[in-house]
């Protein structure tokens, strides 16, 4: 079964709120135990929908559904952002609840609104997406537009594909693309992402909800944050994650980010075959415990300090990172927030001391900065990863600090069994820092060819 639309009323002018038609169009479908949702040519003002199992959203060429501008519009009931201190991003567009075999698809587009959010007098942001304990999820060629935050939430769900799926924003603060919290078998293909925050998250704020069996293959990423990132939310277990065949280009922090920093573990990670152009940080890997019960960063379910968790098994392997003369600058979010600078740039892998990373392969990696960095520009003291448990009140080195790099091009600290092979390093213009540190680390093997002079 299919229904158009505009079969119940619905008015594609860009004017008419059209809520009603299309939810009363969900409902007949589920009620005849599945069907087609069709949204034709024009545009579509809508307040929050509730999908249902069973029912494919077809948004035509031409067609848009478009986030209503009132925030009134938008319901309450959508469950809520399981970021600490972003109660802003509660809202939801459009919303589905312990729902199956949900369809998303088209040639057409869905746009957030993001221009007109927040209103006057309101906090609040509407998410895109959001999913909360689904199953069968495939959302596939459609347009994601100008989300007013997170494109994509897909929560405690299982059986999701992405594939050809476009996604831009560049309106507002927490633009992601996808997000992935205690999600398995999870298949993204072929997406274009772009966006003011990280494109791709892979997140666990439970033990209850492992994230696992994640293939992430053939897309690109554009970001003034990050492109993949693993982490920060990090209480329950991720692992069986494959990252292959990606481009990344103008990304103002870090490429590939992985951080296990609540108590859980980030294990049996592969990345390679990914081209970087204009990436700050290639990859970034970080294991320490961290709390912030004022900061965006923490998981609202996580309590109190954790122990620091556990990560093993990381390989990183055909990778290609190249600097324009782009990165000579420093880059910003929205004018005053920065992202990126030279002497932030590297490669940079930490743990505690007593808590190391066991098992981390690095081959065949080609790495050409920018450079350009002397001495006097950044600071003589650089911070260990401490245990906050004992050290609270001290300086340590973390996931948003230092905002230097001592090495030029890699540092590696605190690493059981850690294997390199097929590195190299230039830069385009002389750094008078040191091209690399490996301390603290079992070495099984290093294999490094920094070019100290500038090539072109």
């Amino acid at each position: 079964m299919t229904i158009d639309i505009t079969e119940l009323g619905a008015v594609g002018d860009g004017k008419t709120v059209n809520t009603l038609s299309v939810q009363k169009a969900v409902d007949l479908c589920s009620e005849e135990g599945g069907g087609t949702v069709f949204i034709p040519k024009g545009v579509y003002l809508c307040g929050t929908i509730f999908l249902k199992s069973n029912v494919t959203l077809e948004i035509a060429a031409g067609g848009i559904l478009k986030a209503d501008p009132d925030i009134r519009d938008y319901r309450e009931e959508v469950h809520h952002n399981r970021y600490r201190n972003e109660e802003a991003l509660d809202r939801c567009f459009i919303y589905a609840e312990n729902q199956e075999n949900i369809h998303i698809t088209g040639n057409g587009e869905i746009n957030g609104s993001a221009e007109a959010f927040p209103n006057e007098g309101s906090i609040y942001r509407p998410m895109m997406f959001r999913f909360l304990r689904c199953r069968n999820i495939r959302m596939e060629q459609v347009k994601l537009y100008q989300s007013a935050a997170w494109t994509a939430a897909f929560l405690d769900s299982s059986y999701i594909w992405v594939s050809g799926v476009h996604i831009f924003n560049d309106k507002k603060y927490n633009g992601d693309g996808l997000d992935f919290d205690g999600c398995e078998h999870v298949f993204v293909e072929g997406c274009s992402i772009s966006g003011t925050d990280d494109n791709l998250c892979l997140q666990s704020s439970s033990r209850r909800y492992p994230v696992r069996d994640v293939h992430i293959s053939n897309c690109e990423f554009s970001s003034l944050c990050a492109a993949v990132r693993i982490g920060l939310k990090s209480i329950g277990d991720i692992y069986n994650v494959v990252i292959s065949n990606c481009t990344m280009e103008r990304v103002w922090r870090e490429g590939i980010k992985i951080e296990c920093t609540e108590g859980g573990s980030i294990t049996d990670i592969s990345v390679q075959n990914v081209v970087m152009r204009d990436v700050s940080r290639p990859v970034f890997v970080i294991l320490n415990n961290r709390f912030e019960t004022e900061d965006y960063g923490s998981s609202v379910e996580l309590q109190e300090m954790p122990e620091i968790g556990r990560m093993e098994n990381l390989t990183f392997s055909n990778i290609i990172a190249r600097d324009s003369h782009e990165m000579k600058k420093a880059h910003y979010r929205f004018g005053d927030d920065i992202m990126g600078e030279p002497k932030f740039e590297g490669i940079r892998i930490d743990a505690e001391k007593n808590h190391p990373i066991t098992g981390i392969t690095m081959t065949n990696i080609r790495y050409h900065s920018i450079g350009g960095v002397k001495k006097e520009d950044i600071p003589e003291y650089y911070p260990e990863v401490l245990d906050r448990r004992i050290y609270s009140g001290a300086e340590v080195s973390e996931n948003y600090y230092p905002d230097w790099s001592r090495a030029a091009f890699m540092d590696i600290r605190n690493v059981e069994d850690l294997y390199l092979s097929g590195i190299r390093f230039s830069s385009a213009e002389p750094d008078e820092r040191e091209p690399y540190y490996v301390e603290g680390c079992h070495v099984l093997k290093q294999e490094i060819y920094a070019q100290k002079t500038a090539r072109k």
